[in-house]
């Protein structure tokens, strides 16, 4: 079937070369341009993603919501796939995708795709992977927030849908990564709050909270289904939890 509507694929990168091929690969037979943006890699990641795309941009860090807003901005295809270097799409979703394209209308202008977390060479099923997040959609009229971390599309205004198959997603390279990256976005998130003007919680519910985020992601979710990587997961999400309103409470109850 020949394609009826094109697709971007957009991405910002640095120092990810020993993921991003992966990444690449996954959407090279389904995208109809790949649109890089690169914040100072020192590693091989700019080189490899020039073997996929002469469209490689090497610009500064304003933080993620503003990134892929310019990376949006570059797009020029009739929809927009937004991947992370660390993602890649499953056979599943590259034909569910590329079958979507091939239709003469679109009912939605929004798709969300199941995610796929992928973990110590474990992709899980319950806990954190059982929900899905919205990447693919329409260009005109779409737009990202421009939150420093755990930023969001707003797309045009329409119907949403559900893709089948998988976008795994291969959050950590090792323990230790994880520990540094959990912490990262528990601080950048401490601070978007803070600068939002969003009131810290009682002292007494932040630590409910991370244990309340255990529970849902552990128990709720069924993250206990995916055995003792579904509890280390839990885990991680509980402590970002709790380090993120922590660090909230403790911005606004810091000492001149």
């Amino acid at each position: 079937m020949k394609k009826q509507h094109s697709l971007s694929v957009i991405l910002i990168t640095k120092n990810e070369a020993d993921r991003v091929e992966k990444c690449l690969q996954s959407v090279a037979h389904v995208a109809d341009e790949i649109i890089v943006l690169d914040s100072g890699s020192t590693d091989d990641t700019v080189a490899i993603c020039q073997r996929y795309t002469d469209k490689v941009t090497i610009t500064d860090w304003p933080g993620f919501g503003k990134q892929k807003q310019r990376a949006l901005e570059q797009a020029t295809c009739d929809w927009v796939l937004s991947i992370d270097a660390d993602e890649a799409l499953d056979e599943v979703m590259q034909q569910s995708m590329t079958q979507l394209l091939c239709q003469t209308d679109i009912e939605c202008t929004s798709y969300r795709l199941p995610w796929g977390v992928t973990i110590y060479g474990k992709t899980l099923k319950y806990g954190r992977s059982a929900r899905s997040v919205l990447r693919l959609f329409q260009r005109e009229g779409a737009r990202y927030t421009l939150d420093e971390v755990h930023e969001t599309v707003v797309p045009a205004e329409g119907k949403k849908g559900k893709l089948a198959g998988l976008l795994l997603h291969y959050t950590q390279r090792h323990y230790g990564h994880g520990l540094e990256k959990t912490a990262k976005y528990a601080w950048l998130g401490a601070q978007k709050y803070h600068r939002k003007g969003k009131k810290a919680r009682p002292f007494p519910l932040i630590v409910l909270g991370g244990g309340w985020t255990f529970i849902l992601i552990y128990f709720i979710r069924r993250g206990f289904l995916d055995g003792a990587i579904g509890f280390i997961v839990a885990m991680s999400y509980a402590q970002a939890n709790y380090n993120k309103h922590m660090g909230l409470w403790l911005l606004q109850n810091r000492k001149p």
